[in-house]
């Protein structure tokens, strides 16, 4: 599984015609979501219908939480098939992290962190060795505060998922959906913000979200510029358009040229 995942794109995986439009549309995985996506009464027909051959693409599979009635037949299913990562909702409790994560062998084990008490566990859910991403769930974790959905709001909560990464050493976490799908000012300034604060993707929910996502998490031409301009400076402390650059600022630029060399 490659650390650049910007764009993640969910389809029902009860909608096997939505598929390969899904991976054509150049997400860098496609997310066949088995939980929220998926009525009850569809459950055991989508988990029939999960593949992996319809693109050359990450294919992530997001079960059912833990403590559902179909948690235990979509493990096995996703194990079965073998999927570039699984999705493990309402990630809370270390120990029932870890016992997934066994029964997947060694399929990577992405947590979606959508409650308070995942917020809290953060830490300890991104130390366990098992676990390769954190993933932000706004939505739901609005829904378990009793709070509104608002960007500035929930910067304690990004923020923590960015430390607790950090502290793990894995990659940085993905951002959680946008729901506005007619609005791309929106979804643009949801992406440039969870972008700003060290996240490394954001969740997408409808095809065309992904170019904007995908543009928002790019570096543009400016930074470009301004980290070319920065590593032309040679070694030590210097001054870069009236800016002190040191060994920190180089870092940085060199960390915008290599992600703008991305597709």
């Amino acid at each position: 599984m490659p650390d650049s995942l910007r764009t993640l794109l969910f389809v029902p995986a009860n909608r096997p015609e939505r598929f390969a439009k899904a991976a054509a549309v150049g997400p860098d995985a496609v997310i066949l979501d088995l939980e929220d996506a998926v009525a009850g009464e569809d459950k055991d027909a989508a988990r029939a219908l999960l593949t992996r051959d319809f693109t050359d693409l990450p294919v992530i599979v997001r079960i059912n939480p833990v403590g559902t009635e179909w948690h235990e037949a979509d493990v096995r299913a996703a194990a079965a098939l073998r999927p570039s990562a699984v999705i493990l909702p309402k990630s809370e409790e270390p120990a029932q992290i870890a016992g997934v994560a066994a029964c997947l062998a060694e399929v990577a084990l992405f947590c979606l962190v959508e409650t308070a008490r995942g917020i809290a566990a953060a830490r300890d859910i991104a130390a366990l060795t098992c676990v390769q991403r954190l993933i932000f769930g706004s939505v739901d974790y609005c829904a378990d505060i009793g709070m509104a959905h608002n960007r500035d709001l929930l910067l304690p909560a990004r923020s923590e998922l960015v430390l607790a990464a950090r502290l793990a050493g894995i990659a940085a976490p993905i951002d959680g959906v946008t729901t506005r799908l007619d609005d791309p000012e929106e979804l643009a300034g949801d992406a440039h913000h969870a972008r700003a604060l060290g996240m490394a993707g954001k969740l997408c929910i409808h095809p065309r979200q992904v170019p904007v996502v995908k543009a928002a998490f790019a570096p543009d031409a400016g930074e470009i510029a301004w980290a070319t301009r920065v590593l032309a400076s040679g070694g030590g402390a210097a001054s870069v358009g009236g800016e002190m650059v040191d060994a920190p600022v180089r870092a940085r630029a060199r960390a915008i040229l290599a992600a703008a060399q991305l597709p």
